[in-house]
């Protein structure tokens, strides 16, 4: 049990890509389609501190609690996107999220510098792959 006077700084980067890597999320999709992950998240009691992306993948940075599952976290936020996006038909096709994510521990010293990096997805993507970028983060040894 966590009495209300703790303080817990779990902060947690996530990347999710869609289906087979489908660029489907263009620039249009993207603002409102993570607008609306923020929102509805909060509403959900999942503190998403930042959202981007490009064209075929979102990164996340989210703050949990003690009593939230990061698995169940991710479920609820690409179940609930996907609904979304193909209920509004934002786009023309149907539209999936991979079943896997990554997720890497971030300490509060470094969100700020975390958040920056989310804030310049489009930026960095122009010269670095998706997959280039994930072959980083799988080099992270402990």
């Amino acid at each position: 049990m966590t009495s209300p006077n703790s303080k817990v700084y779990l902060f947690i980067h996530v990347i999710t890509c869609v289906k087979n890597k489908e660029p489907l999320l263009t620039k249009p999709v993207r603002t409102v389609l993570f607008a609306h992950i923020k929102k509805h998240a909060g509403e959900n009691g999942i503190n998403v501190l930042s959202v981007n992306g490009t064209d075929d993948h979102m990164h996340a940075v989210v703050q949990m609690m003690p009593t939230q599952n990061l698995a169940q976290i991710m479920k609820s936020i690409r179940a609930e996107s996907a609904a979304w996006i193909n209920e509004g038909n934002f786009i023309k096709s149907h539209f999936e999220w991979e079943e896997s994510f990554a997720a890497l521990s971030v300490s509060p010293s470094s969100v700020k510098q975390v958040l920056d990096y989310l804030e310049k997805q489009e930026e960095h993507h122009k010269t670095k792959t998706l997959e280039s970028e994930l072959e980083v983060f799988q080099k992270i040894q402990i």
